[in-house]
């Protein structure tokens, strides 16, 4: 049976952004809305962010070349394409300029009316929409003009597709967002809402962290990608670059 799958695939989350650094503040001021002057796929990496990414870079540069990324797929948040590109440079990727792409279906989830709010800005401007959340959980709520995870799923079904079909056998590097790197791992374990919710409430998803998958033959009839990292900061702390990572809520930038 003809091999399906990349052989390596690594989804890291972008670094910190400048979005995460505004978030903090409004919390730590108990304010209900986030001072982001940028549309949010327009905010930018902190200083911290791009840190992170150089580290993460540093250390592919330190694997063989050929085990490091020779596709990048990448969400067009800037924050996202950024960290990639500090990625591809700083690891000394050989990637071709048609091998690496920004795909949409990458983005981050979209938070619709609540974007830009905190948690208490949702309770005063939205207590209806804070309402339905409870009920439906974050898995199925889907804000006016926003996706709920279950919207994010399908276009990562989509974007899985075409790994399967352009880059099979190769090594590839998704750079994206929490959601989408929860999502995936729902998708290529074949989880349930339960599982997966599980995972988001014990850590969330480190900025610069990598989640590493391996094609195993044995895995079904016809293969399977394998896990065998998640949230993986330890580049980060090897470089001396700090660990950051904001919880996942329907607010703000992530």
């Amino acid at each position: 049976m003809q091999q399906r799958w990349p052989s390596n695939l690594r989804i890291v989350r972008h670094g910190e952004s400048s979005g995460n650094v505004a978030r903090e503040a409004a919390d730590a001021a108990g304010l209900g809305r986030i001072d982001i002057a940028e549309r949010d796929v327009d905010v930018p990496l902190s200083a911290r962010g791009e840190e992170q990414a150089q580290a993460l870079g540093e250390w592919f540069a330190r694997m063989p070349a050929e085990e490091r990324p020779d596709v990048v797929l990448t969400s067009p948040y800037v924050r996202a394409r950024r960290t990639a590109e500090i990625v591809r440079e700083f690891g000394r990727l050989d990637i071709d300029v048609a091998d690496f792409v920004i795909d949409e279906r990458l983005r981050e989830k979209e938070f619709g009316v609540l974007d830009r709010l905190t948690r208490r800005g949702i309770q005063e401007e939205f207590p209806d929409q804070a309402e339905f959340r409870r009920l439906l959980g974050k898995f199925y709520h889907r804000p006016p003009a926003g996706e709920s995870w279950c919207d994010v799923i399908l276009r990562l079904r989509s974007a899985l597709d075409t790994v399967s079909l352009h880059h099979c056998g190769r090594r590839v590097m998704i750079v994206s967002h929490q959601v989408v790197v929860l999502c995936l791992r729902y998708l290529l374990e074949n989880m349930t809402e339960e599982q997966i919710l599980a995972i988001d409430r014990e850590a969330d998803v480190a900025n610069c962290s990598v989640t590493e998958y391996a094609y195993n033959p044995d895995i079904g009839k016809i293969g399977g990608m394998e896990l065998r990292r998640y949230n993986f900061v330890a580049p980060l702390r090897e470089a001396g670059a700090p660990v950051t990572a904001d919880p996942d809520e329907n607010v703000a930038s992530r």
